[in-house]
């Protein structure tokens, strides 16, 4: 972004945050045992309009009070290893909190919503008891949005319907028929990618984590393995229904409430209103889906320096491209862990694209491979087919156990290690495509081998839009994500935490201690790397807890555009999402506003 047009963005946020923080003031949001906290009666009638959906919730391992052999704390321990069934509790998190940040603590109610109607009353009996709201549907949340204490919680998870929609046009619209998907707020992408891809032989841009919440993860802005040929998830939305503070329900496209539809293409999750369904659309699917895994160790420092400048090289030259994707990650016991995806390209031709660099590997002494090279790929139908994978690749994917469960609910085996996990630190920044230009490629590898000296770096190419269509990179444009990833090449992740920390768990005791340590190992990892990037933006559902210039951070010079939207569609705040849009106009917790 140019310093000046930065100067000049940054010069409207004091304008647009005072817009938020003057709004009527609030009286401070109830808690149980508050005079004006709802009656017994109150919360009864509340449950009489949404058909009984009304539960009471209780910390998941309450019941551990008795012994972890306690038949409820067995059945929560259990739970953990299974993030479908997770997912399935309303005071369950994915995960279990971020040190001297949050712990998963469950809402005091929940609404099980099933139809937009049982939202808009959720969110009118928030609004008239002056009640704080959360929103969960996947509660992938990392930032602990998707739960809060004395609160009420609306649970999309069963408004999880997906119809294809073979020539969709949104209301009010008078463009072309065109081929998409409508999914309810609460299905995972492996709900739309079983219909749209499995069976229907098209691709719907989505997550990676298949467990991942359609809703919120186009809220966000969204990647999935294949951004650089598809673009960004939120880029895909063609059409949502929301339920805003009035208690409206609304549809949102470029032909009615469009700047609504704007701020819920990458605004953050539940700033604005609450979505009931979307409509995304979608596209041809290529032949071939792929993917290529090696470990490669340096015998020392300085074949480890040499080897990270010859992967900035070799990214460059030959896979800054639409056809690759995911991850490469740089190790402080000088190992490099490629696992890279890659579409429309056969194994033969996946394979010439990595020759030079396994040349380069088998020329030079010191190195070898904890990993051998491989390189897999598919018909591109069958990549999220837990069919094809039980016969053809098990172990894989690892499927849902329970009895009755739906037979396409699978999970990357990778992905099963973040089930539940409790955060030490967890920083993103999005690097520019400027940093692979043969004149700094040298200062890039350098900076990514010194932060590898404090933590690992997570090479998350397929977040970051720089080499992709133009077209797809013009569409994301269009979106309320930081203008920082149209010109990004990718997303470095430095992160780490432990098993499942949640309160009250058998065996789920914090070490403070060593958690605070690596969290500062991981700060000077990333430190390390904003030498060449200083002024880097964070991905908003993947970044620092404590993340200074937030605003800034995550949206950029769409932040003033996005206050005006929440002022217009909630102006007294009842949607709180910390570090979301308006929220500097309340406390942490979101239940006492600051003016």
């Amino acid at each position: 972004m140019k310093r000046r047009f930065l100067l000049k963005a940054a010069a409207t946020l004091p304008f647009a945050f005072a817009g938020v923080t003057t709004a009527a003031p609030l009286r401070r949001r109830v808690r149980p045992g508050d005079p004006l906290w709802p009656s017994a009666a109150a919360w009864d009638d509340l449950k009489r309009s949404v058909g009984g959906r009304l539960v009471k919730l209780d910390a998941p391992f309450a019941g551990c009070a008795a012994g972890a052999d306690a038949p409820s704390c067995a059945a929560a321990l259990a739970r953990l290893k299974n993030g479908f069934e997770m997912g399935d509790q309303p005071n369950f998190t994915h995960t279990s909190g971020w040190l001297d940040a949050w712990s998963s603590q469950p809402s005091a109610y929940a609404v099980a919503a099933r139809t937009p109607a049982d939202v808009v009353a959720a969110v009118n009996f928030a609004r008239t008891h002056d009640l704080r709201l959360v929103v969960k549907g996947g509660g992938h949340s990392y930032q602990g949005t998707s739960d809060a204490p004395d609160s009420l919680l609306v649970w999309t998870r069963h408004m999880n319907d997906v119809r294809l929609e073979p020539a969709f046009v949104a209301r009010n619209c008078g463009t072309a028929p065109q081929p998409a998907v409508t999914v309810g707020a609460g299905a995972m992408w492996i709900d739309a990618y079983d219909a749209v891809t499995t069976r229907a032989g098209r691709y719907v841009q989505g997550g990676g984590c298949t467990t991942v919440g359609v809703a919120g993860l186009v809220q966000s802005g969204g990647f999935g393995s294949f951004s650089k040929r598809y673009g960004t998830a939120a880029a895909g939305l063609l059409e949502a229904e929301v339920v805003t503070a009035d208690g409206q329900v609304r549809i949102a496209n470029a032909c009615t409430n469009a700047d609504l539809f704007w701020a819920l293409k990458g605004g953050g999750g539940g700033s604005v209103g609450i979505v009931t369904r979307l409509t995304l659309r979608t596209r041809e699917l290529p032949a071939t889906f792929g993917a290529v895994f090696c470990k490669v160790r340096a015998a020392d420092d300085a074949a480890f320096r040499a080897l990270v400048g010859k992967l900035v090289e070799f990214y460059a030259r030959d896979l800054f491209n639409p056809h690759w994707g995911e991850q490469i990650g740089i190790h402080g016991d000088n190992t490099v862990d490629v696992s890279m995806v890659f579409q429309d390209l056969d194994e033969a031709g996946a394979a010439r694209t990595w020759a030079p660099l396994l040349d380069w590997l088998r020329a030079h002494p010191g190195y070898s491979f904890e990993k051998p090279f491989q390189v897999l790929a598919l018909p591109a139908r069958h990549m999220w087919d837990a069919a094809f994978f039980r016969e053809h690749a098990p172990g894989f994917m690892v499927a849902d156990p329970r009895p009755g469960a739906p037979a396409h609910h699978v999970i990357w085996k990778g992905d099963t290690d973040q089930e539940g996990w409790f955060i030490h630190g967890y920083k993103s920044a999005w690097l520019p495509a400027g940093l692979l230009d043969p004149t700094r490629q040298a200062g890039l590898a350098e900076a990514l081998f010194q932060a590898s000296r404090h933590w690992s770096v997570g090479l998350h190419f397929n977040k970051g839009l720089a080499g992709a269509p133009q077209a797809d990179i013009d569409a994301a444009r269009a979106t309320a994500t930081n203008p920082a990833v149209l010109d990004a090449f990718a997303l470095a992740i430095i992160a780490g935490g432990d098993g499942p920390r949640f309160p009250g768990m058998p065996g789920g005791a914090v070490d403070t201690v060593r958690g605070r340590a690596r969290a500062q190992a991981i700060g000077r990892a990333m430190d390390a790397l904003l030498a060449v990037a200083p002024r880097a933006g964070a991905y908003v559902s993947e970044s620092d807890y404590f993340q200074a210039g937030w605003q800034d951070a995550f949206w950029g010079a769409n932040y003033p555009r996005l206050a005006q939207v929440k002022r217009r569609y909630d102006p007294d705040g009842l949607f709180f999402v910390r570090h979301g849009v308006g929220s500097e106009a309340w406390s942490e917790d979101g239940f006492t506003r600051n003016a």
